[in-house]
């Protein structure tokens, strides 16, 4: 096997340990913050802003994937959804897996003290964030708010790092995007109910049982559709934006439709696949509107 052959499946093996494809929920949020801010703030933006604020997402998602799979590792290896996970299977040593998730955090760092010195120092505490969400699953039922925290902070974020300030767009979207993956998070731990409530591990669906927690999802996710629709208000948008939230709406009622008896057979489709349009769509609208509003 040559080197470069094994580089690639090594570098393959590290990108299914830290979900890589599932980066798609955040990135399109956070580009959506970013073009409202460009358009409306005046801002200078250059490439190698867009560069290092791309490095940034990247980094801070790795390091967080990193350190949720190294502090997860003894529970993930005795329960049978989870075991086959890289590092309790043996395909990526702990120590391997510690340098990468240090190595993450410190381009996540110095890419932020690249953009400006406040972000470089606002990145601590961030990252204190996305590595402490780990944690909380052994705490409090919380925890899919948490993870919501740690994918909404993502559109402040990019605000602040190209104006500097903060303002009332990016914060609802923040409530959004926090509410949206609370919401689907639940979803998706309904998978481990039995197991977390015997490993007493907190979780909405180990507290409430899967079918309560599926319609309390109903409500949040509605709440984050209007969280949507307040960012369009804010940022001045214009009808091809609430059409692209409408469509939103509809993908996540039918999100809770193929779960609303339970059967998680189709729980793929339900998280990452519909979840993905989403927030793919939700840049789109945004992208559209303003381009066409522009002209």
């Amino acid at each position: 096997m040559s080197s470069s052959t094994s580089l690639l499946q090594r570098t393959a093996t590290f990108g299914r340990m830290i979900k890589f494809t599932h980066s798609v929920f955040a990135l399109p949020f956070a580009f959506a913050s970013g073009l409202i801010a460009y358009t409306t703030e005046q801002v200078t933006l250059t490439w190698i802003d867009v560069l290092l604020l791309l490095i940034c997402m990247v980094s801070a998602r790795t390091a967080a994937m990193g350190f949720n799979r190294i502090a997860d590792r003894d529970i993930d290896a005795i329960n049978p959804r989870t075991k086959n996970r890289e590092i309790p299977a043996g395909a990526v040593g702990i120590g391997e897996a510690r340098l990468f998730t240090a190595a993450a955090c410190a381009v996540f760092i110095a890419a932020s003290f690249a953009v400006n010195t406040l972000c470089g120092a606002l990145s601590i505490p961030l990252l204190g964030l996305l590595l402490g969400y780990s944690l909380t699953k052994r705490y409090t039922v919380a925890a899919h708010f948490v993870l919501g925290l740690c994918l909404g902070a993502a559109p402040v974020g990019v605000w602040f790092a190209l104006t500097g300030a903060f303002s009332w767009a990016p914060i609802v979207l923040c409530f959004g995007v926090t509410l949206w993956t609370a919401g689907f998070d639940i979803y998706y731990s309904c998978q481990d109910e039995q197991f977390d409530r015997s490993q007493g591990l907190k979780s909405v669906p180990a507290r409430l049982g899967a079918l309560r927690s599926i319609r309390l999802v109903r409500p949040i996710h509605a709440l984050a559709v209007v969280c949507y629709v307040l960012f369009g208000v804010f940022a001045g948008l214009g009808p091809i934006f609430y059409v692209g939230v409408g469509a939103v709406a509809s993908i996540l009622v039918y999100e809770g439709w193929i779960l609303r008896r339970g059967d998680l057979s189709r729980i793929d489709l339900a998280f990452f696949n519909l979840n993905g349009y989403v927030s793919v769509l939700f840049a789109i609208a945004t992208a559209v509107d303003v381009v066409l509003r522009g002209v």
